[in-house]
């Protein structure tokens, strides 16, 4: 049984690839300093599948407990990288802190494989890399944009250290997955979104205004160049999402990589926008939202979606699950949510 390390792994994307991963029969080891998630996320990741995954709580700032995690579990073969900062809007407004901690945890990461001799490793990336793109959909070959946030200015600069780290070790292996707007929950109800405070995501916080936690919905802006003014996104279930860690693992340690460094965006290949999500939610659910105009937000692109052919063709992957179908599961997790025991945070 092959273990992977899962970094960021109680989050909201680290948790649905650790039981998609254990699902494949992978053993998974999970850091998080739980910043921005609940340590009883592993009790529902073992409700879901069956099995436990090991867990340790540190900071991947601190390097010297990073080199511990790769001493404690001399087995990891592969590693997922998820541990990030994550929110668009706020790294404008708190740059250090997205340099800081996105940046530096990658690095110890990296030395940790130097260190440890682990040989693979998937990125989580972002469509972001790609800024205001010349034409549409995206594919890998788009050239990356000046970052229109600290964000993904991060993703774009992790990106090059992983290609700078491959100059002097080639036998490092990586995959990055440049994901678009993942949204949804686990089918289960035992894990989704569940930030911690205010949302950044439109999803969550379209949940919360539809079952009473926030009294009003913004939509940051309705006159971008788009059909109905609003921006679109390249929404893509969480779940299909964390199949595609399932398969970049695979592919990496099975030596089915063609290139050391390869790169995948990941999407449906359609575009939503904000107001179509917001009606389609209000569809499925029966719920009526209070949602309000306001002007555009610092840091959002206009418009981005996915040109997904080269991760269907090469990974042998696609996105599954329809727009209803996922928004569903983000409205059935947000129901269940009170009824599972989470730490208070508040």
């Amino acid at each position: 049984m092959k273990t992977i390390l899962v970094t960021g792994g109680t989050g909201y994307i680290g948790s649905h690839t650790t039981v998609e991963l254990q699902n494949a029969g992978y053993k998974v080891v999970i850091v998080d300093n739980l910043s921005n998630s609940y340590p009883e996320v592993i009790d529902n990741i073992e409700a879901i599948s069956g099995i436990r995954p090991s867990f340790e709580k540190i900071d991947l700032i601190d390097q010297q407990a990073t080199f511990g995690v790769f001493e404690k579990y001399p087995e990891i073969e592969a590693i997922i990288h998820f541990a990030a900062l994550k929110a668009v809007g706020e790294s404008v407004n708190m740059p250090l802190d997205y340099y800081k901690n996105n940046l530096n945890s990658l690095i110890h990461v990296l030395d940790a494989m130097r260190k440890f001799k682990v040989k693979h490793i998937v990125f989580s990336s972002s469509c972001t890399v790609y800024g205001e793109p010349d034409s549409l959909p995206v594919n890998e070959q788009a050239p990356i944009k000046k970052a229109n946030s600290p964000y993904g200015n991060t993703k774009q600069i992790c990106e090059e250290i992983l290609q700078d780290f491959r100059t002097p070790h080639p036998d490092i292996n990586v995959i990055a997955l440049r994901y678009f707007n993942p949204i949804g929950a686990h089918p289960s109800a035992l894990i989704g979104e569940l930030p911690i405070g205010i949302p950044n995501n439109l999803i969550p916080f379209i949940t919360q205004t539809a079952i009473g936690i926030r009294e009003e919905l913004k939509v940051f802006g309705d006159n971008y160049n788009t059909a109905d003014g609003s921006a679109v996104r390249d929404y893509i279930n969480v779940v299909d999402l964390a199949r595609a860690h399932v398969i970049a693992i695979e592919r990496l340690v099975s030596k089915k990589n063609k290139e050391g460094f390869e790169v995948f965006n990941l999407g449906t290949g359609k575009g939503n926008s904000v107001l179509e999500i917001i009606n389609t939610f209000e569809k499925v659910s029966g719920s009526k939202l209070n949602y309000k105009i306001v002007g555009r937000r610092e840091g959002d692109v206009e418009q981005v979606y996915a040109d997904t052919k080269f991760a269907n063709d090469e990974l042998g992957w696609k996105a599954e699950k329809g727009i209803e179908d996922t928004l569903l599961s983000a409205w059935k997790w947000e129901q269940n949510i009170k009824t599972l025991k989470f730490s208070d945070k508040s």
